[in-house]
């Protein structure tokens, strides 16, 4: 019950700052929901003994989700910084494992969102998209799962998913794209759209076994308790997080 309340508060939520909230809205919203990620991802990394980055990673993370920087100089020069704070390190294997972590968790969560942003830009039906198809396939995996999964698709990292539940997220997820598409999007081609779905599924349930395994090598079962009955906000949208830069490349390269 309390995950169905927790839903029903969150889904007019996310309708109204995708859709309809005034653009300040928002990005304010976003950048909440990134750092509230990115202590999420940091607290999941201090369990796999890599030392927290403090204040650099969230001012990075900021920049990269709010400043619209296209010089590739600019991430190079985050990860220079990232290496150099762990030279700081009094032990300096552990200088590579907390440069990484660093690096990789604005990229995940900042970089990810930046790509939601510049979606909404695009079109807000396209952020919902973005958004909304992996759930909808998450629905399909949890009811074809129990019903028909006998092969697991991932046992060590997620013992619950089965080969049967993923085909099946695939599926929903191009049922979805193929109702919502010619309906909000009808300038796609059909069949390049449908292509872009089963491709940013597949990467959303890539996303949701890397959260796994993070939390599994943490020994903890969800990234954090703000969303009852949920999990953190990590848990919520570690698919999301793999599919975004997928449409976002794909939608910004073919101008559809």
């Amino acid at each position: 019950m309390t995950r169905v309340l927790t839903a029903l508060l969150l889904i007019p939520t996310f309708c109204y700052l995708v859709l309809l909230a005034p653009w300040w809205a928002f990005l304010l919203s976003v950048g909440a929901v990134a750092v509230l990620c990115y202590h999420e991802f940091l607290y999941l990394a201090a369990l796999h003994e890599i030392e927290k980055p403090g204040v650099f990673g969230y001012a990075s993370g900021l920049l990269i989700l709010f400043v619209p920087v296209k010089d590739p100089a600019f991430y190079v020069l985050i990860a220079i910084l990232a290496m150099s704070l762990g030279l700081r390190s009094r032990n300096l294997g552990a200088a590579l494992p907390y440069s990484a972590a660093l690096v990789f968790g604005i990229a995940y969560i900042f970089g990810a969102l930046r790509c939601g942003i510049d979606l909404r830009e695009i079109s807000p039906y396209w952020l919902f998209f973005g958004l909304s198809l992996n759930w909808a396939g998450d629905i399909a995996a949890l009811y074809v799962g129990k019903l028909l999964g006998k092969h697991r698709l991932s046992p060590r990292i997620s013992p619950a998913k089965s080969w049967e539940g993923s085909i099946g997220s695939v599926a929903a997820s191009v049922l979805y794209g193929a109702i919502y598409l010619p309906r909000l999007l009808p300038a796609v081609p059909l069949a390049e759209g449908l292509a872009l779905t089963a491709a940013a599924n597949i990467a959303g349930q890539i996303g949701d076994l890397c959260e796994s395994a993070l939390k599994r090598g943490a020994g903890v079962k969800d990234s954090g308790t703000l969303l009852p009955g949920h999990g953190g906000w990590l848990d919520r949208l570690d698919s999301s997080l793999f599919a975004l830069p997928v449409v976002y490349f794909v939608v910004s390269n073919f101008h559809w």
